[in-house]
């Protein structure tokens, strides 16, 4: 008589494996009214003690701020699937290195020029790109526009928190004491800017290169990653050479003999009301161009992503 007793049982399914740890969603915003919160109470504390040790809070919290709100909103949008780690990594170590191999490489291979906007660009942006490489070396399996988008745009926000605390720390330190309104104006107004400069060009940079990149982890040095390279090198050079930009072409439009020596103090003495006007609409109108072409271009990447998932070979 057959025994279902004594018969062996299939063994259970194994159990699902657990979800992968994140953020909540939301905590972006949290974040940033919360760090906002923090960074104007803290601001508001140094001025009213005159405690100096309050400043490295305020450095970074200024510093960090947003470029680590939009780091989070794009893991959380974008990235969830990367893994945290390295999003972390590509944000910390990749922001130091690129801050370190932009400082070396200045210091050794720029002079004062005409051409030292466009060098700064080509250097930095260069950097940037070997840091992530070197974060994503042992993880072949992040390739693809989307990978690139969110890991480049990662790498792009540190170097941009620990270069803004460095330009906050100089504002603040000045031969006559801590120069407190310096600092603030410098944190806000590097905040307001940080989406639309060093993220923004390395995100770009980043998703050309992870397309191109091969299935054992090799990075291709194709055509187009290369073209990626020299564009956001380009964008880079214009936005730092703005100011300069937009004082020669006051001077070109409202003198009829142009002093050079003007372009080596940085401004127009006594400048008239109609050249101050012309200044400000070149100054502010060219950033914005250039702004308007970096997402343009970014968008279209962002549209041309093959998949749900970014990973892929092309």
């Amino acid at each position: 008589m057959y025994d279902h007793r004594t018969t062996p049982q299939p063994p259970p399914p194994p159990p699902p494996p657990p979800a992968q740890a994140g953020p909540r969603p939301g905590l972006w915003r949290r974040c940033l009214w919360g760090g906002l919160a923090l960074w104007v109470l803290t601001a508001v504390v140094t001025y009213a003690t005159a405690n100096t040790t309050l400043l490295p809070t305020l450095i970074l919290l200024g510093s960090f701020l947003v470029p680590g709100v939009f780091v989070l909103w794009a893991y959380e949008r974008h990235g969830r699937d990367l893994g945290l780690p390295v999003i972390l990594g590509c944000f910390v170590t990749g922001g130091v290195l690129g801050v370190l191999g932009a400082s070396v490489m200045e210091y050794y291979l720029l002079h004062p020029s005409l051409w030292m906007f466009l060098g700064v660009g080509l250097i930095e942006e260069a950097v940037k790109l070997a840091a992530l490489m070197f974060v994503v070396r042992h993880r072949p399996y992040l390739r693809g526009r989307r990978a690139g988008l969110v890991l480049g745009g990662t790498v792009g926000f540190g170097f941009a928190a620990f270069e803004s605390a460095g330009y906050a720390f100089n504002a603040a330190v000045t031969m006559d004491g801590i120069d407190l309104r310096s600092l603030l104006e410098t944190e806000v107004l590097r905040g307001v800017l940080a989406p639309f400069g060093h993220g923004l060009w390395t995100a770009i940079a980043g998703a050309v290169l992870f397309s191109f990149r091969r299935p054992d982890g090799r990075f291709r040095l194709a055509g187009p990653v290369v073209g990626a390279y020299l564009g956001v090198a380009v964008l880079h050079a214009l936005w730092d050479s703005m100011h300069g930009i937009a004082l020669w072409l006051v001077l070109r439009m409202t003198t009829t003999d142009l002093d050079r020596s003007l372009f080596a103090q940085g401004y127009i003495p006594q400048p008239t009301s109609e050249q101050e006007h012309l200044f400000t609409l070149f100054s502010v109108g060219g950033l914005v161009l250039v702004t308007l072409v970096g997402l343009a271009w970014l968008r279209s990447l962002a549209r041309r992503d093959p998949g749900p998932t970014g990973f892929y070979t092309p």
